[in-house]
């Protein structure tokens, strides 16, 4: 049996090692370069392997292609695979073939990082054994391959949804739908919606779909659909009459039920903070009610969670002014939730590769809470004539005179937020490398 995986990031890798396992004959291909951790893997496992190109008569000769979710469907080669009757899938759906574990599966357009981390917090700061895979953690292949866990959380792109087909997941979160990405869904908002609910595959009557009932597409999706899991969704308004299973608030309390149980908790106790976080600590609670763990121990891990890299993450007070990295903010919605959680005058950083985003959602926030805009990248024209009826607006295309006028313009009891509300393409390797890059100038400063 031909195994062939395409792309040689994190889940090429753990699909490669899960591969050898099986007793696959193992070739991985990366038309760039490899990562040298990733190339000495490969080497040391004895895995053939090719960078810098792809060679067509082995990737053709597959019984089975998994390709990295960065991997459009719509590049000419994988359609030509499909066509040829190749089975092309995911790295996710390659490694639930091979493991009998359960998965909670968070996937949305904001939160689904901070929900999966929070999750899996939970859960191992009550003794649960879980693994932590998917577009956070580790390679959910290389874990089924050498440490098998019986539980996984697994943080689930609309991208890695598209290659998965027989996976099942048996808590399935949706966090939330919002546009993002419509570049690679022939920029249809449906297309992209569809996407995320593919999330609902093979799920049965046994298993649990938490969602956003505040998203309007969600609510709007779900309307046109039968459900086969049961349901349960979480909101900020307060509680509809009558409601016994879900989430909500209570003046400033959180309130989920589920099971016939309650649980409370007042959201100042939550360690992550900001209208968004109360979402996201709605979906985790009932995720963690579902499983069977107590009260005490929710509550206890949404005490002690710490903040997630690249997302709000307070990096220094500098002169009286408080540096925050919201790298992670790739789209508008996430940059409205930084933005609505701000409580002091924003010197605001953002910019990069536009994604066909619509930025008039934000007018309202900007115009109260942002003094100054800042535009770093290569293209700040649509920024620039967006934003300038509503705050003084900078222009810059690099990270330096970035940091330098957010020093020229924030004084001590301002926020330097950096929440970029696109994606990094244009002037860094990725989300994370931009907010490594920033820690490191204030850091500097």
């Amino acid at each position: 049996m031909k195994l062939v995986v395409l792309g040689g990031g994190e889940s090429g890798i753990g699909a490669a090692l899960l591969g050898k396992k099986l007793g696959y004959e193992v070739f991985l291909s990366d038309k760039g370069d490899l990562s040298e951790n990733y190339r000495e893997i490969l080497v040391k496992q004895g895995l053939q392997f090719e960078e810098g190109q792809h060679t067509e008569e082995r990737i053709f000769a597959a019984d089975l292609v998994v390709k990295s979710p960065g991997i459009p469907e719509t590049v000419p080669m994988i359609v030509r695979l499909r066509e040829q009757g190749i089975e092309v899938i995911s790295e996710i759906e390659f490694a639930g073939r091979h493991t009998a574990a359960k998965f909670v599966c968070i996937t949305g357009s904001n939160g689904k990082t901070t929900t999966t981390l929070l999750v899996h917090h939970i859960f191992t700061h009550a003794g649960v054994d879980v693994g932590l895979a998917g577009n956070v953690g580790k390679s959910l292949a290389a874990q089924v391959a050498e440490e098998a866990y019986p539980l996984y959380v697994v943080e689930l792109s609309s991208f890695q949804l598209d290659g998965m087909f027989h996976f099942r997941a048996d808590i399935g979160i949706l966090t939330n739908i919002t546009p993002d990405h419509l570049d690679r869904y022939g920029h249809k908002f449906e297309n992209y919606i569809d996407s995320k609910f593919r999330i609902l595959n093979n799920m049965g009557p046994e298993d649990l779909f938490i969602y956003g009932e505040d998203s309007e597409a969600v609510r709007q999706k779900l309307s046109a659909l039968k459900v086969v899991p049961e349901m349960a969704g979480f909101t900020y308004e307060e509680k509809e009459q009558n409601k016994t299973v879900g989430a909500w608030m209570e003046g400033e309390m959180i309130v989920a039920c589920f099971g016939g149980r309650e649980f409370r908790i007042n959201r100042n106790e939550v360690s992550i903070k900001g209208r968004h976080n109360v979402y996201n600590a709605m979906a985790a609670i009932l995720a963690c009610m579902r499983w069977g763990l107590g009260p005490d121990a929710i509550a206890s891990g949404l005490r002690t969670f710490p903040q997630v890299e690249h997302r709000l993450e307070t990096v220094r007070i500098k002169d009286g002014v408080t540096y925050v990295n919201d790298s992670k903010a790739t789209n508008v919605d996430s940059a409205w939730y930084a933005l609505d959680s701000m409580t002091t005058p924003v010197v605001w950083i953002a910019g990069g590769t536009d994604k066909g985003n619509d930025y008039s959602v934000l007018f309202e926030l900007v115009r109260r809470k942002v003094k100054v805009l800042i535009c770093m990248g290569l293209d700040n024209k649509k920024l620039v004539s967006s934003f300038s009826p509503f705050c003084k607006v900078v222009d810059t295309d690099n990270l330096s005179d970035a940091i330098s006028a957010a020093r020229k313009y924030a004084v001590s009891g301002d926020t330097v937020l950096l929440s970029p509300c696109c994606a990094s393409f244009d002037l860094f390797k990725n989300y994370e490398n931009r907010g490594e890059l920033f820690k490191e100038a204030v850091r500097k400063l």
